[in-house]
């Protein structure tokens, strides 16, 4: 006999975080079929549009007796849209600072809406938020933005900071603009949902999607943004090119310093992948230099055990030890930890007399985010712009598409904006690093207070604060 299934059924719920939708503010808004249905690329796919009620979890891993959790509206293709294609007047910008694969999703937003949706007119914005009101447009065709994926940074040009609401909506409205992409990190996404209220407030139809765009993957909730794959993998590159060095010379030190102002995913998946690094330092992780299970202690453990050494320094890390300023958005500065640390590694050394270094600092920042994208971010951001395009057209606004547990979703701006992705110190990824270098952890060996103290006391700070970006 053959055993029965075995099935549990639990009385539990979940909350939809969804997000605002044009008719919440227009609700005799009319609708019509997707020109999607009369596509000829779309006639072999079997159900091609998502339901109105589908939806995407946000944790893969529930506990029994638990709320199911929160879940948000997959993304994709409706049968309806409230858009006319002839009507629509779109426009694009990018902001922030740069990554790979922003080319590509202004590409796939131009090419999105012409040849799916029929849209002809679509405007790019030049210069970041500032151009709205203070540069010209360029008209954006599928011609025009043919082979831009091939090349690194943005056509459009960008900027930091500029952000006057007031101005940038007057601008929407003058122009007659209907959707608006903006393509930006944490802050470009805080300032495109301060322009989605303002839209909201004027009673504009007008459709706001966000492309998640940071090379540091810190914004939460989705699992990775455009440029990751492609930074990783151009940083393991830097840290073969240490290691090269470390190895070839006597005590030889090898420090990259890679992107993470605040998160250090770059850097602790970079690590990973190269399998060379002896010590990671990332912005969760707080280190200290001197006493027992320093960081002193153990490159001079490491050296004598081996010979050389590879250091990855995310440009967060240690933030706790640094002086910083701002910026005109709003982002700390910090002083150049890879400068700071490699000068504190020589003093160290020098000082002893017993041990000489030969210490080789990498820091491959901005090659990393000049780049163009890989294939896997050239297929990423593909689907992210269509995405976006399909929720514009389907009359979906305020919201930020991307990825979540595979799935892509619409994630409310709130969501987006409330907090940012870090790497978890105390989860099974860090404990694998941590596995993979036999690096100490700084956080059991230590009294965190007292040996910032010495640290602080001890190493030599520069009368000037380096700024970088």
């Amino acid at each position: 006999m053959g055993s029965l299934p075995k099935t549990e059924t639990w009385n539990v719920s979940y909350v939809l975080e969804d997000v605002p939708h044009l008719t919440d503010y227009f609700p005799k808004l009319p609708s019509y079929p997707n020109p999607l249905q009369d596509n000829h690329a779309y006639s072999v796919v079997r159900q091609y549009f998502v339901e109105d009620d589908d939806t995407v979890i946000q944790s893969a891993v529930v506990h029994k007796g638990t709320p199911r959790g929160t879940q948000f509206r997959r993304a994709g293709p409706r049968q309806r849209v409230y858009f006319v294609p002839e009507d629509v007047r779109a426009c694009i910008v990018t902001c922030g600072g740069l990554c790979p694969g922003i080319n590509t999703v202004i590409r796939e937003i131009v090419c999105g809406l012409h040849h799916m949706y029929g849209v002809q007119n679509v405007q790019g914005i030049i210069g970041g938020y500032r151009g709205f009101y203070s540069r010209n447009t360029t008209l954006l065709t599928p011609k025009s933005v043919n082979d831009i994926h091939q090349r690194g940074g943005t056509i459009l040009g960008t900027s930091r900071g500029g952000h006057d609401t007031k101005k940038i909506v007057d601008s929407i409205q003058d122009r007659k603009i209907n959707q608006v992409y903006i393509i930006g990190g944490h802050g470009t996404q805080t300032g495109a949902a301060i322009i989605f209220e303002e839209i909201v407030r004027r009673g504009l139809k007008v459709a706001v999607a966000g492309i998640p765009k940071t090379i540091d993957n810190d914004i939460p909730v989705i699992d990775k943004s455009i440029g990751f794959d492609t930074a990783v993998e151009e940083a393991e590159r830097a840290i073969n090119a240490a290691h090269v060095e470390a190895t070839s010379i006597e005590n030889g030190i090898g420090l990259v310093k890679l992107m993470g102002r605040h998160s250090g995913f770059i850097a602790m998946h970079a690590t990973l992948a190269s399998r060379d690094v002896d010590c990671c330092l990332i912005p969760e992780s707080p280190f200290y230099l001197d006493g027992p299970g320093g960081l002193f202690e153990y490159i001079e453990k490491r050296l004598k055990e081996h010979g050389h050494m590879v250091i990855v320094v995310a440009e967060g890390a240690g933030h706790e030890l640094l002086q910083h300023s701002e910026t005109e958005s709003g982002n700390k500065l910090h002083q150049d930890v890879g400068i700071w640390l490699s000068q504190q590694i020589k003093d160290h050394f020098a000082k002893k007399n017993r041990m000489t270094i030969n210490l080789k600092y990498i820091d491959p920042m901005y090659m990393i985010r000049a780049i163009p994208s890989n294939a896997s971010d050239n297929v990423y951001c593909t689907l992210l712009a269509q995405s976006a395009v399909h929720g514009a057209m389907a009359g979906y606004t305020g919201f930020t598409v991307g990825p979540v547990n595979g799935r892509h979703a619409y994630i409310p701006f709130e969501r987006i904006n409330e907090t940012q992705h870090k790497v978890v110190i105390t989860d099974r990824m860090w404990a694998r690093l941590l596995s993979s270098t036999n690096q100490p952890s700084f956080m059991t060996t230590r009294d965190d207070d007292d040996n910032i103290a010495a640290t602080k006391k001890t190493m030599r700070l520069p009368e000037k604060v380096l700024v970088g970006r």
